[in-house]
Parts: structure tokens; sequence; C-alpha cells
């Protein structure tokens, strides 16, 4: 499907969430970060969450915060309830978890990006979503483009700078189709 003529574009910044329908374009920048992409493919609805942290910090606590793994899902799932949709008709991608250090320090398994993705994947079981495309871990940072109206996601992957440790090319795009 091509992009439609009055198409919305929605940019996330860290801690947002947005739903929309089918003529909205969402993007946004990963670094440790990860992105929650989902999409009814019979409505063309859907959305994204961009999360900075796997968990909030103990402590008091109000409204849902969307730089929290687990309150950016339940914000999108209010929005999905908001709907008249169920979680099950939703096909949901994940995306981010990079190291963004590795220059600094060798890239482990508890850095921040490692911990968002095991958190992604952790609530992703809970609530009986499995994905069907995920572009994770790794080094460096990643521009998301979702495309409501059908269901692609696009991942630009950028490695560190020439000079800095890491793996990969020089750029990566990568389309995740619906």
């Amino acid at each position: 499907m091509h992009k439609p003529a009055h198409a919305i574009e929605i940019f996330l910044q860290p801690g947002e969430v947005y739903f929309g329908e089918r003529d909205t374009r969402i993007r946004t920048l990963l670094g440790s970060c990860v992105a929650v992409t989902m999409w009814h493919p019979g409505l063309l609805v859907g959305g994204m969450c961009h999360y900075m942290l796997p968990k909030h910090p103990a402590g008091k606590r109000g409204a849902p915060d969307g730089r929290y793994a687990d309150e950016a899902l339940e914000l999108m799932l209010g929005e999905i309830r908001k709907a008249g949709t169920s979680p099950g008709e939703y096909q949901v991608k994940l995306f981010g978890g990079g190291h963004m250090f590795s220059a600094h320090q060798a890239v482990s398994e508890d850095h921040v990006g490692a911990k968002n993705v095991e958190m992604a994947r952790s609530l992703m079981k809970r609530h009986g979503f499995s994905s069907c495309a995920e572009h994770l871990g790794g080094v460096g940072h990643r521009n998301i483009f979702f495309d409501i109206w059908s269901g692609h996601v696009w991942v630009r992957h950028q490695p560190p700078a020439p000079g800095e440790k890491g793996t990969g090319d020089n750029k990566k795009r990568t389309l995740c189709p619906q």
C-alpha cells in the first residue's frame, strides 16, 4: 500500500506512547531504549511505545509513566481497549536495546539495553503476545519508521562511528513486513 496523500507523521520521544489510525507514520530514534509496535491488520490501527528503562525505581508511583517498560505497555494496552480490540488481534514487533558505550566498556549482558530487551520479551510473554519481527541488541542506534497504513516497520541501524568498538557494516536498512 502506498503512503496516503494526507499522512500524519509522529515523532516519539523517549517515554512517549502513540496510538493512531491508518494515515499515520510513527518514527523514533533508539539507542539502549526499546520500541514496541502493535498493528491491527484488519482495522489498520496501531501504535508504538518508546521506553527507556526496564522498571520504575522503587517508591511512589502515580499515573503510568511511559519511560518504564511495564508502564509503557500498560498505556498501550489501554489504547487497545479504547479501540474496542483485544491484544491477540495485534502483530507485535520489537526494536532497540543497543549497547551505546562500546568504546568505553565491553559489551555484556548487564547493560541497560540488554535489560530493556529482556524486559520486553518478559512482558510480551506475560501478556500473551509473540513478536513476529525483532531487531534487538547489538551495538549502535536505530531509526524506526512504522507505517500504520501497511503494518511495515523500517529500521535503519547505525553502528558506532569509525574508531569505536562494535560490529556490523556502516548502515543496515531492514524492512520488517507485516
